[in-house]
């Protein structure tokens, strides 16, 4: 299997720019079934790169139904040491803008649903991941200078919180969330960054303000049509952004700063690891066998 080490996760006009060459489909299957879609690999300035549909090419998969662990799984599987995941959100502050770009580096789940794709612990391993710094500052400070070539309005900092959907909130949860000290809130990113934590992949977000959530007076409430509307805005951005962040890490001389970051994280010793276990998370946690 061809081998990439830059892997990006977002929606289909990531991976239709013009600037990519030598595109091709690429298939993987991983022990926890298929991912969101085949992955497309190409060539950004002779940097490869695979893009991964997140919700599947037409948008087919709600936020629930998001192979999670298939989706990072695979990413191992393909080499990937960096992932850039990009995708839209409802601004929970007056200062994030529709069409700004937000860098968060915290989250805060209120997800429901999920247990079962926010790990791929368990079934006789136990791991406990540290991730009280959930994204990694590198890929956050090389997406920060990105933007800033590209002269988009940046924000770097901030918390994303995970709801469930697929409704968006009600006025309600919405002002709550804000009286929490949110920031932006999306449907999709924390149990990526979760799972790319415990596959020892650096991770960051690159989050594009679609709306107002529906807590903003003047505004109208969060629709379909508004939310489209401000993404296909974002989406030239974002490609040049992405562009310009993907030859920045490829020149990165440091290497991937969570490379080992499960090697304290695995409570069961491996002689007590089940076999059939351990051989679905080979890719993960197979250079910690002889531990």
């Amino acid at each position: 299997m061809e081998k990439v080490s830059i892997g990006i996760i977002g929606g289909s006009g990531l991976y239709q720019m013009p600037e990519l060459q030598n595109v091709r489909e690429m298939p993987v299957n991983t022990p926890f079934g298929d991912p969101s879609d085949a992955f497309i690999v190409g060539e950004l300035d002779g940097v490869t790169v695979a893009f991964l549909p997140r919700h599947g090419r037409g948008h087919k998969l709600l936020p629930t139904e998001l192979p999670f662990r298939a989706n990072i799984y695979a990413m191992k599987l393909l080499g990937v040491e960096y992932i850039l995941s990009v995708s839209a959100v409802g601004s929970l502050q007056e200062k994030y803008a529709p069409t700004d770009f937000v860098i968060t580096d915290q989250f805060f789940d209120r997800t429901r649903a999920r247990a079962h794709e926010s790990t791929f612990f368990g079934e006789g391993i136990v791991g406990h991941v540290t991730f009280a710094d959930p994204v990694c500052s590198e890929l956050g400070d090389i997406l920060e200078a990105s933007c800033k070539t590209q002269g988009v309005t940046t924000h770097r900092g901030g918390t994303y919180i995970c709801m469930e959907g697929p409704a968006f909130s009600t006025k309600a949860e919405s002002n709550v969330y804000r009286q929490l000290g949110m920031d932006v809130i999306g449907m999709t990113n924390l149990q990526e960054a979760k799972l790319a934590r415990e596959a020892e992949i650096a991770y960051a977000t690159l989050a594009l303000v679609t709306d107002y959530d529906c807590w903003h007076e003047g505004h109208d409430d969060v629709t379909v049509d508004m939310v489209i509307e401000y993404l296909n805005k974002n989406v030239r951005n974002a490609q040049l952004v992405l562009k310009d962040a993907v030859k920045r890490v490829a020149a990165k001389e440091t290497p991937n700063q969570y490379r080992d970051a499960i090697k304290n994280a695995i409570f069961t010793a491996p002689d007590l690891w089940p076999a059939e276990t351990a051989k679905k998370l080979e890719a993960i946690i197979g250079k910690y066998k002889a531990s």
